[in-house]
């Protein structure tokens, strides 16, 4: 199926065919079409599926469709949980819409920086803002920016936003905003936080579901599970940037002091390292991003904040240093290698700990995957911690409220 079938203009066409994409993929398919008819979409898809493209190509027909008013209201809202999502979707507008004959002008509000530079950005009015819904609301408070006119609301990743607790901020912009207008929502999982806010906001909607299996079976990434010592781990990452020379390598660790703990342990052995994770300044950030995706550092150690939303050009190399906790965010994870149709390695360290971890991973994506062992690396811890026969899978190890409580009951 051609995006000409789509409905899509001429414009965006030849753009989709400057970023080497020829036919679009089962989300693409599936949601453009409804959203260039107005209609609400409720869509589960997993990172690597297109889905940025998905609403961002509609959007801009749509408001192209119209010529700019003085001063330009804000007529289309896409809402993330992250700056680095904000920002990659951002890039994507400016890439996708270069060539229409409207210039519509973007802006990217997120916190971390002066709110002053994003307030001169909107003066003049804007036909789309992609923001995280604090500095949104901050905006609105310095009277910089209204939301009276929004036709089209989008919210991304819209599990994510819940998960980091904005609930309320949701509430209050879905408060600010007309009755009347298209709700576009995307999320890689559905718990019942997100049915009850689909249910609230969406009016007869296109829903759309992309099973996560499906994408892992249609990536080319070559997904590698190697047994390990969780104390030779660090080790062993050295020893596979050496023995295969991986350029740029992105690796996932579970906590912050994880990320700064290994990062230094790979500086001390000469090989040039970015840190990404949340106790970084956003200039920070973007200057890791920055550094790897120029190749000026070879290994870039990062928390899940890197998991959604970035889009790495020719990432080679993933390695889950930690497992993830969900097992959704596996996919998220080796999403980031693979992608645009090249090839890519997705490595995970499996401890005696995380193995029955990485099994449940595994059935929940119907994957079965040969265990490795690396010469001089060979695991000797063989059995699974007493008290701990899950391996650590998110929903069986007890909350501190849960351990509080037993406590409390036991004294």
């Amino acid at each position: 199926m051609p995006f000409a079938s789509l409905g899509l203009c001429q414009p965006l066409q030849a753009a989709v065919a400057e970023q080497g994409y020829t036919e679009p993929t089962p989300v693409q398919a599936a949601a453009i079409s409804s959203i260039l008819r107005g209609e609400d979409v409720w869509a589960c898809a997993q990172t690597g599926s297109g889905k940025t493209a998905a609403f961002v190509l509609p959007l801009l027909q749509l408001l192209a469709a119209q010529a700019p008013e003085s001063p330009r209201p804000l007529r289309a809202l896409i809402l993330v949980p992250t700056h680095e999502l904000a920002l990659q979707i951002g890039r994507t507008i400016d890439l996708l819409g270069r060539l229409l004959p409207v210039r519509l002008k973007t802006v990217v509000a997120v916190g971390g920086v002066s709110i002053n530079v994003q307030m001169l950005a909107l003066r003049g009015g804007a036909d789309l803002v992609v923001a995280t819904p604090g500095r949104l609301l901050d905006l609105v408070d310095h009277n910089a920016l209204h939301l009276s006119a929004v036709e089209h609301l989008v919210l991304d990743e819209a599990d994510r936003m819940l998960s980091l607790g904005f609930s309320d901020e949701l509430a209050r912009i879905l408060a600010l905003l007309p009755g009347r207008r298209q709700n576009l929502l995307f999320s890689a999982t559905f718990p019942p936080a997100v049915r009850t806010l689909a249910q609230d906001l969406l009016r007869d909607p296109t829903r759309i579901e992309i099973a996560p299996s499906t994408l892992l079976a249609e990536t080319v990434i070559e997904q590698r599970v190697i047994e390990v010592d969780v104390g030779q781990r660090t080790p062993l990452l050295r020893h596979l940037l050496q023995v295969h020379g991986w350029t740029r390598v992105l690796v996932f660790v579970a906590s912050r002091y994880g990320a700064d703990h290994v990062a230094s342990k790979l500086e001390r052995t000469g090989i040039a390292v970015a840190r990404l994770h949340g106790d970084l300044s956003h200039g920070a950030r973007m200057n890791a991003l920055a550094d790897f995706a120029a190749s000026r550092v070879r290994v870039l150690v990062a928390t899940d904040v890197a998991a959604r939303g970035l889009d790495i050009a020719q990432l080679p190399v993933v390695v889950n240093y930690d497992l993830p906790r969900s097992a959704v965010d596996y996919l998220h994870r080796v999403g980031r290698t693979g992608r645009a149709g090249e090839t890519g390695v997705a490595v995970s360290f499996v401890s005696a700990d995380t193995d029955a971890h990485f099994r449940l991973i595994e059935k929940r994506h119907h994957l079965s995957l040969e265990r490795e062992r690396i010469e001089g690396f060979e695991p000797t811890e063989l059995t699974v911690p007493a008290g701990d026969p899950h391996g650590g899978v998110k929903g069986k190890r007890m909350s501190k409220k849960d351990k509080l409580r037993q406590g409390q009951a036991k004294a």
